[in-house]
């Protein structure tokens, strides 16, 4: 028997732990998933939740149902790779002959004040603590998103769609969706503008407090809640662990998406992932086709193979504007933007199509098979 460790309970760790399972049972693979939270979070809908809509429930031994996946229910607390154990915090040790390490990145709360008064997405408890918050203005307050890429864009879109007696400001230093074409943030920037979003671009946040939003220079935005969306680190426990991580801690991997240690891969947006164009940013497009990489690489090598090396390109930048608009931005493999873009009605169905529950791309991997869009995506096509 091979014991097989997977860490990480989202997207692309259910993803990698359905793969591994079904690619290495011949071989004596038995699987186990570890995760701290019994509950699967749909992290792409977290503004949702925080707008206070009501998701579905998924628990992840249901989501395993059927696979032969065995779910422990812990957070990780220390990985030692030259002993092949995994550490829990109620002090339990697990071991693995190989490990897949998915457990994703956290908000960069280096920003002075952003641990103590910023609301983050970190997972659905957070989530849910800033919908409270907002509950508790029903009278009319403030709400600052700070960050202008695709989450903040959303997520401040959502919340003004859902609660129109708040006033919110997105604070970002650039221009909101500057990742995209022109018509596509002209559409992006009207939606905003219709919602009543107030914009404000060239800020650079210094501090966070408790009631207020401090920019260089000394200018307070007053806030009665701020929302932390600008940027996103490695968990500590990589680089502690000693595995090589780059400037962000995310794990450095090779074309098999393994890292510095042989046995121990990476993916989603834990690892720093190479391609021609640069290093792989974290989204659920890129997450779960490194996920299934890395299953196929490790049943490889357990069949004394070499694994293939990953390939991947971007197709498109979907961003929901509220419940009734979205932006589809498609792109060339390197994610730069191409003249193609979706808005309005037709590019909320597509958004829905591409992200909304996970739970039919489960289904198709649990029979051995890869959703279509995956095998676009891992084509690297030009």
């Amino acid at each position: 028997m091979t014991d097989i460790l997977v860490l990480g309970g989202g997207y692309t760790g259910i993803a990698a732990a359905i793969r591994a399972a079904v690619r290495t049972r011949r071989a004596g693979g038995k699987v186990t998933l570890v995760n701290a939270s019994a509950r699967f979070t749909e992290r792409l809908r977290l503004h949702q939740t925080a707008a206070g809509e009501p998701l579905a429930d998924y628990s992840i031994e249901e989501v395993l149902a059927g696979t032969g996946v065995r779910f422990v229910r812990g957070r990780v607390a220390g990985l030692d790779a030259g002993r092949r154990e995994v550490r829990l915090d109620d002090g339990r040790v697990l071991g693995y002959d190989k490990l897949i390490y998915a457990l994703g990145t956290v908000t960069d709360t280096s920003v002075p004040g952003v641990a103590g008064h910023a609301y983050t997405y970190d997972d659905h408890a957070s989530a849910v603590r800033l919908s409270e918050r907002l509950d508790a203005l029903a009278g009319g307050g403030t709400v600052v998103v700070a960050g202008g890429g695709l989450t903040g864009v959303e997520s401040a879109a959502e919340l003004a769609e859902a609660r129109p007696h708040l006033r919110v400001v997105l604070v970002t230093r650039g221009r909101p969706g500057s990742m995209m074409g022109e018509r596509a943030r002209a559409h992006l920037d009207k939606a905003l503008a219709r919602l009543g979003v107030e914009v404000r671009t060239g800020v650079d946040i210094t501090k966070v407090l408790p009631d207020a939003v401090e920019a260089a220079g000394g200018e307070l935005i007053h806030s009665d809640a701020t929302l932390w969306t600008a940027g996103t680190k490695g968990l500590p426990l990589a680089g502690e662990s000693g595995l090589t991580v780059d400037a962000r801690g995310r794990i450095v991997v090779d074309s098999a998406l393994r890292s510095s240690h042989p046995d121990v891969y990476a993916v989603g947006d834990a690892a720093a992932v190479s391609r021609p164009f640069g290093v792989l940013h974290g989204t659920c497009q890129s997450g779960i086709p490194t996920g299934l990489h890395a299953a196929d690489s490790l049943a490889a090598t357990l069949r004394g193979r070499i694994p293939k090396p990953f390939r991947f390109g971007y197709i498109h930048q979907p961003v929901s504007l509220g419940r009734g608009d979205a932006v589809i931005q498609f792109t060339r493999p390197d994610d730069s933007p191409r003249r193609g873009y979706l808005a309005g009605r037709a590019a909320v169905i597509y958004k829905e199509m591409v992200s909304s529950s996970p739970m039919p791309t489960f289904k198709l991997l649990k029979r051995g098979l890869a959703p279509v869009w995956a095998l676009a995506l891992t084509a690297g096509l030009k």
